[in-house]
C-alpha cells in the first residue's frame, strides 16, 4: 500500500498525447461542444481551469477547477475497438486518441489504478485526481452508437478528472509521477460503481462524504443519503428531460 506522501515519487506511465479543442456548434440543436480534441506538439502551458487553448462547450457542466484536465488510458481502447466492431463511425474514432474528448492520452496507467486524491507530477505541472467522468448524450452521438454514454458509465472505463495544484508545462512523452495517494482505499473505480449501480446504502454515502469530494459529487451523495433515491440519468445520458 502506498503511503499519503512518497518518499521518492513513483513513475506511472506517460503522456501518449496531449490534446484541446475549441467549441463548436454540435449534433443537436442548439449544442456545442469541444468534445474533438486535436493532439498538440511541443510544451502546452496548464493552468488553474485547464490547457492552453483548450475550451468547453457547456460550461454549466464542463470545465471549471475540479474539472481542469481530462483522463483517458490509452489501453482502454482496444476494449472498446472490440466491443463496438460493428460501428464503423466508432472504430474511425478508436484509431487515435481523443476519442472521449480527453485532454490526456495515458500510457500504462489503467483506470482501476487510480485513486482520489492522487497527486501527479507532470511536466512542470502538480496535479490531483479529482473526479471521475460522468459521461452524457454527446458520447451517443459521437460515436454513432446509441446508448454509448450508459456504455461508457456500466463499463467503468470513463475517464477522469485532475486538478491543478501548480501549473506549469507538458508535453507529449512526458513521464507522469505519483507523488502522494492520501486515499489508496478509494480508487475512482469503487466510487464510480456506487454511483452507476444506484448504491443508495447509508452507511457507503456516510463514508464517501467524509472524503474530499468535489462539490457536484458532495451534492450526489448527499441527495442519496436525504432521500434514499437515485437522481434522474435521463437528461444526462440521453439528453431528454424527465
Amino acid at each position: 500500500m502506498i503511503s499519503s506522501t512518497l518518499a521518492q515519487p513513483l513513475p506511472l506511465g506517460s503522456l501518449r498525447s496531449v490534446l484541446t479543442g475549441t467549441a463548436q456548434p454540435y449534433t443537436r440543436p442548439g449544442s456545442v461542444s469541444a468534445i474533438d480534441k486535436q493532439p498538440r506538439s511541443g510544451p502546452v502551458a496548464v493552468g488553474p481551469l485547464g490547457l492552453a487553448g483548450d475550451e468547453q462547450g457547456d460550461l454549466r457542466v464542463h470545465g471549471g477547477p475540479h474539472k481542469a484536465v481530462h483522463c483517458y488510458a490509452w489501453e482502454q481502447y482496444q476494449p472498446w475497438r472490440d466491443e463496438l466492431a460493428a460501428h464503423p463511425q466508432a472504430l474511425a474514432l478508436l484509431q487515435e486518441p481523443g476519442a472521449f474528448g480527453e485532454n490526456f492520452s495515458l500510457q500504462g496507467i489503467p483506470e482501476a489504478s487510480v485513486c482520489l486524491g492522487d497527486q501527479w507530477r507532470v511536466g512542470g505541472a502538480l496535479l490531483e485526481v479529482s473526479q471521475g467522468r460522468q459521461p452524457c448524450w454527446k458520447l451517443n452521438d459521437r460515436f454513432g452508437v446509441p446508448g454509448m454514454a450508459l456504455r461508457v458509465q456500466t463499463s467503468l472505463r470513463t475517464g477522469w478528472y485532475l486538478r491543478v495544484l501548480e501549473g506549469g508545462e507538458v508535453r507529449e512523452g512526458d513521464t507522469v509521477w505519483l507523488t502522494a495517494r492520501p486515499h489508496p482505499d478509494w480508487p475512482l473505480a469503487r466510487i464510480m460503481r456506487a454511483i452507476a449501480e444506484r448504491d443508495c446504502t447509508p452507511a457507503l454515502l456516510r463514508q464517501l462524504l467524509t472524503l474530499p469530494l468535489p462539490p457536484n459529487w458532495e451534492r450526489l451523495f448527499s441527495r442519496r443519503l436525504d432521500s434514499g433515491h437515485v437522481e434522474d440519468w435521463g437528461s444526462r445520458l440521453d439528453g431528454v428531460k424527465a
